[in-house]
């Protein structure tokens, strides 16, 4: 079997909102699939933008809904940089940051499990360690992970993980690579890869500033200790770090695209006080041979995502910011064909 690919037709329909830095799930319900989209920054792109509002699609119908907003435990409800995955028919959302008037950010504890048919929260177990600009990854429908990740003042090694049967943390294997936030990460059954991200360095005369990452790193979780992790890096597919990059895997393989070549604070400016530029980019990392393959463009440039969805062989793109560092409601897709 070989694999083909092209840009497609955007089958998904745009969101309500123009919406960057939004955590992004897909669960099934009885066989029908529902997308999320939970919180993020609007397109005036100021700290009064960070909201909570979700929106949920019914795949198929052709406008999504305004859901419940996420609950919050602290004084600011809208948050940034958190992160979702759909485990079995919820959807589970993951910390996040807020942002007050004079731009101090504050990462929140808060788990929430969501459930779309009675569109409603459960508060979970706070993180032990909370973390924003993370992932968070879905293993065995039973087990998430959240590597890495950025806690207040400064990047964690961690692999936090919670167990939605018990509705407990413990902590995996460290992660070995530099630690980061806004890596992208996906999971093939067993294997995590881990790319790529911003590391904290220090300076002799100036205060600490940031720095793209350009690293993978391979976990494969140990059959019968889900808290064990062999950690081992892997060749970089071009040697170029991308910042907040959309991932997920299909079909064995895993998907990485779009993002930036230049870090950025959350309004799209890159750190080094230049605008950010969007990437069109998709890499595709075939697990079992441990080899990259860099794929034909995407076609549209785009960044500041949080996941990728895919969804009958297409993975879609929801939100995010253009080229342009304008904000975007687009359905981006680009579709997997598998042909004999």
């Amino acid at each position: 079997m070989s694999l083909l690919f092209s840009i497609a037709l955007a089958t998904i329909p745009a969101l309500p909102e123009a919406v960057a830095n939004n955590a992004v799930a897909k669960v099934v319900i009885d066989e029908q699939a529902y997308f999320l989209s939970f919180m993020g920054l609007s397109s005036g792109k100021a700290h009064t933008d960070v909201h909570n509002k979700v929106w949920v699609l019914k795949v198929g119908d052709n406008a999504w809904q305004a859901a419940k907003a996420v609950p919050s435990t602290l004084p600011l409800t809208g948050r940034l940089a958190s992160t979702a995955v759909g485990v079995d028919q919820h959807a589970y959302v993951f910390g996040g940051y807020t942002v007050n008037a004079d731009h101090q950010e504050i990462s929140t504890p808060d788990v929430y499990r969501y459930d779309v048919l009675s569109n409603s929260y459960t508060q979970l177990a706070n993180m032990p360690v909370p973390v924003d600009d993370s992932v968070a990854l879905s293993y065995q429908q039973r087990y998430i992970y959240l590597v890495s990740g950025w806690h207040n003042d400064g990047n964690v090694n961690l692999v936090q993980v919670y167990d939605t049967q018990t509705d407990t943390w413990q902590q995996a294997s460290p992660f070995l690579g530099q630690p980061v936030f806004g890596q992208a990460a996906a999971i093939s059954g067993n294997t995590i890869l881990v790319c790529d991200g911003v590391k904290t360095q220090a300076n002799a005369d100036k205060r600490r500033s940031f720095a793209a990452v350009a690293q993978c790193l391979k976990g494969t979780i140990d059959a019968d200790n889900p808290l064990k992790i062999d950690w081992r890096t892997v060749q970089h597919p071009t040697g170029v770090a991308h910042y907040r990059m959309a991932a997920t895997s299909f079909n064995g393989d895993i998907y990485m695209m779009g993002g930036s070549d230049n870090p950025y604070n959350y309004n799209g400016m890159g750190y080094d006080g230049k605008p950010a530029p969007a990437s069109d980019h998709v890499w595709r990392f075939d697990v079992d041979k441990n080899t990259w393959q860099v794929m034909p463009k995407a076609g549209t440039a785009s960044m500041d995502h949080r996941g990728l969805l895919e969804h009958q062989g297409s993975l879609y793109r929801l939100g995010g910011m253009d080229n342009n560092q304008q904000v975007t409601a687009d359905a981006l897709a680009y579709k997997v064909k598998l042909s004999l």
